[in-house]
Formats: C-alpha cells, structure tokens, sequence
C-alpha cells in the first residue's frame, strides 16, 4: 500500500502495480554532510522481474545499491520487503533478508582460494567441524559450471583477470540463493561468451521468481535482459517504466540531456611521425609476434576478446611485463625491458584496466594521485612542495570536469567515472607523447563516456598517439583511426575506420578472417 501510495507521487508507470514487489524503497533520502546523494527516490523490484538502474556517476546508483544492502542507513524514508518496512543494521542482516550484491569492483582475499573467497564465512564442515574442502571445492565447481565458465576453485585469487575475479563475485551472489540480486556492471570485464551465460542465469533466476536489480552503461545489454527500468539523475527520481516503447536515444536523454550521436566526438586528424613502433614482440603463452605503429595524431583501437592478450601488449610495451623477443620504441629509441621509468621517461603514459588496483592509491587524497607521475617535477631539494601538488591537481580537476567536494579526499569517495578522470589526469599532467589506455569507459556512465571521448579526441588533435585497448565495439568503431585485432595471443587483421564494421571486427576476434 505504502508503495503504491508513493508511485502516485511520481512520474512512475504503473505496469505490473497489482503485484506486489519483492522489495522496494519508498521515497529514501540519503545525505554525506553538504552532499545530498538520494533525494526522496522509489523503486520497486518484482518477483521474476530484471530491472535496471540507469544515471550518470555520481547520479545515486551506488548509494541506492548501498542502502538496499544495508551500508546506509536512509536518512528519511524506509526499505520494504514484502511490503513490511526493514531496518538493517548492516550488510549481514541485508543478506540474511535475501538481498545480494554483486560490486562495480571485486573485493576479493588474495590471499585464500577462489572456492574460500566464494564461502568467506560459510565454509562447509565435516567430521570434528573441520571445513569440508572437498565439498567446498565441489559446490564451488557447481557453481561455475551454472555461468558455463572453468575456474580452479583451489587456486589463489590473486593475479585472476578482471573477468575471473567478477565471475567469482557473481558465483559468491549465486551461492546464497537469494530471492533480489543486484548486479553492478557485472559484464563489464566478461566476454561475449560470458556475457550471453551470465544472461541464461538471470533467465533462470526470473524463473525462480528471483528479482534482479542490473546496475550497466551498456544500453544494448539493458534491452536485451531487461524488462523495466529506472532512471536516476543527480540524486533524484527522474522516471521509471517499461523498456518496450523507450528506445537507447530517449533512455540517455532522460539519463544526461542529450543525443547518443553525441558519445563518440570523434575529430578529423592527419597523421603525423610514427611516435610508438612494436615490432615482432613475443611473451610465451601469451603473445606471439606482434608487430604495429601508431602515428602522431592517430587513436589505434587493439581490438578482441578478453584473454586475447591485448592487455599483457601494453604491459609489456610500457615495462611492467618482460617480453621474451620482439621490442618496442619511441621516435627510434628502444624501450628498455621490463622498465616503466623507462617508458615514462620516453613519453608515455598508461591508464590500466583496474584502475583501483593498478591506477589509483585507494585511501590517498585526490590531489596526491593526481601528483603521484609529477613528483620529480612537483619537488625542490628532494622535498614535495603541497602547494605546487594542490596546484597541479586543481588545474586538471578543471579541465577535466572533475566532481569533488574537497581535493584533500580519498580518492576512493569519488565515482567511478571521477576515479577515471583523476588517472587520465595522473598521465596528461606528465604530457605525454604516447599514452595507451586500456578499457578506459570501463565501468562508467555515458555522460563520462562522452567526456573521456572528447578528451582522447582533443589528445590526438594535439599530436599524440593514442593507443586505446577497448571490449566495447561500439567505443571502438566510434574513436578509433585504424582497428588491430587480436586472436589467441596473435594480430589478425588490421582495419582502416572506412574499412571497420562490428561484423569484420567480430569475425577477426573469433579467428575467422573474412576477405
């Protein structure tokens, strides 16, 4: 009743409004001091039902996930389940209530095994209570086989890729059988393969009369699985309703104000010198001969699957990984193996995958990771100079359209299209001539997407050569001047962008070479 109460106070279609929601929120409020990060929002999840959460970063989504999962508290208004109102007072009662979350970014012990991380805390025992790991292990393996995927349950979960420590973290959701599942950018690191057995879960899920909140940026996922929508916008309710008469146009007009024609911005550039050259580089059982260049000017997309060995190229190209043959060079010079000052001292910049794990000091402020490639420059006599830090950081934060409340924060408070732009920021205040970003919209909302395009676009009007590693086709037949794909550690094809199409890319990516 309460609910029902609150959708006719909001611009809420009332498809489906006889049936009772599993859970819901009613007109919840939730502020950080001067923040104001949910503003009287409702939602309602139905049994059966996959529901998307759409808005920008920094529109509330991760607020509202935290309080369905019981790490805030709402400041006014209340969560129902079952339509009786629920008072957590903290993520165990949440999940005990049947609530699960799957997170942007995997929080996994590196340390313990992929089947411990899985039953963290809910170990099996047997005989004289001591953990069953053989049951753990089996259950876990079930698990998996449920996504279509293979993972050694024994083995650490330290050094798994992006997409295994995310299939972990939905495999631990999946453990607990719980009757509301929220997904935030699950897919986001999987592979088309992955992704499409993902989808068969959450079918099977509905079947269940499961409801599951699926938190993407990427609308044709959404339409695809999605039955309903809501959309958020600075904090507040914008609209909510069935997805069968929107189109992907009017969901990001509601969501930023804008056309989707205006995500890629693509400039007209000529290119220039050959500024990074690769040639013949070789990493047993990863990569194999890999040869390309990329000009002054020029956006080159390193195109394929995940595990395709696009991701251990860079690293091997800017020197965190060493090659076993081949080299790579800056204006003729060759890079020295295995050495990232080297690469940087060369000229170039790199933006890596997990930007949390690789790019960002987590619990250190705004400014100090903006400085951290600047602080030979940013010190006078071996000593750092915080004005010249807080200087340098308030400069980007400018031009890249930062939003902050105070630069002295953790960066960790930021969302994560902001965590984005401090990274990108972290390279552009070296002024790079090369930078290779790797997946660098992963995880963020299309108004930063748009932003993050501009910005590569003005890099290569500026003359430098941008080398961009991308999962997402659209992103990549959008920026990029030429497209290399890769297939099982090798390049395949290159296309020009007259030449690129999502079907010729594809193709390439699962080895079938078309003429």
């Amino acid at each position: 009743m309460l609910v029902t109460q609150a959708l006719k106070r909001f611009n809420i279609e009332e498809t489906d409004v006889d049936r009772p929601p599993v859970v819901a929120l009613d007109e919840v409020s939730k502020s950080f001091g001067a923040v104001r990060a949910l503003s009287g929002v409702s939602l309602r999840l139905l049994p059966g039902e996959a529901h998307a959460l759409l808005g920008e970063n920094g529109a509330g989504k991760s607020t509202l996930i935290k309080t369905l999962a019981g790490v805030h508290r709402p400041d006014a208004g209340q969560v129902l389940l079952d339509e009786v109102p629920q008072r957590f007072s903290g993520p165990a009662d949440a999940l005990a209530a049947g609530i699960a979350i799957i997170y942007q970014e995997p929080t996994l012990f590196g340390d313990l095994s992929v089947a411990e991380n899985v039953f963290m805390g809910r170990q099996p025992l047997g005989f004289g209570r001591r953990i069953d790991v053989a049951s753990m292990h089996a259950r876990t393996s079930e698990l998996f086989s449920r996504l279509g995927v293979r993972l050694d349950p024994a083995r650490p979960a330290r050094g798994l890729s992006i997409a295994d420590q995310q299939l972990v973290e939905i495999a631990k959701a999946l453990s607990f059988d719980a009757r509301v599942i929220v997904m935030d950018e699950p897919t986001a690191a999987l592979s088309a393969h992955e992704v499409r057995r993902l989808f068969g879960v959450v079918q099977a899920l509905r079947a269940q009369d499961a409801a599951v909140l699926f938190v993407s940026h990427r609308l044709n996922e959404v339409f695809e699985l999605c039955q309903r929508a809501t959309v958020l916008r600075d904090g507040e309710f914008v609209w909510s309703g069935p997805l069968d008469d929107e189109t992907p146009d009017s969901l990001v007009r509601r969501m930023v104000g804008r056309e989707l024609s205006q995500l890629f911005p693509k400039e007209d550039t000529t290119a220039g010198e050959v500024l990074l050259s690769v040639q013949r580089l070789t990493r047993e059982g990863v990569f194999t001969d890999v040869s390309f260049d990329v000009r002054a000017g020029e956006i080159v997309a390193l195109s394929g699957l995940v595990g395709a060995g696009r991701s251990e190229v860079a690293r091997a190209v800017f020197g965190i990984d060493r090659p076993d043959g081949g080299f790579a060079s800056v204006r003729g010079k060759r890079l020295k193996h295995g050495s990232p000052t080297a690469a940087m001292a060369a000229g170039i910049g790199f933006v890596p995958e997990d930007r949390r794990q690789q790019g960002l000091v987590m619990d250190a402020s705004i400014e100090r990771n903006t400085a951290l490639a600047s602080l030979g420059r940013l010190s006078k006599f071996g000593l750092l100079r915080r004005s010249s830090e807080r200087a340098l950081a308030q400069d980007w934060a400018v031009r890249l359209r930062l939003k902050f409340s105070r630069l002295s924060d953790p960066v960790g408070v930021l969302s994560g299209g902001n965590q984005q732009k401090v990274v990108l920021a972290k390279w552009l205040a070296r002024k790079p001539s090369v930078l290779i970003v790797d997946e660098p919209t992963r995880g963020i909302d299309v108004g930063t997407k748009a932003e993050v395009h501009r910005l590569l676009s003005e890099l290569a009007g500026q003359g430098v050569a941008v080398l961009m590693i991308s999962s997402e086709l659209p992103e990549v037949l959008g920026m990029a001047d030429r497209v290399l794909v890769m297939h099982e550690g090798r390049l395949v094809r290159e296309l020009s962008r007259a030449e690129a199409t999502e079907e010729r890319v594809a193709l390439a990516a699962a080895g079938q070479v078309d003429s």
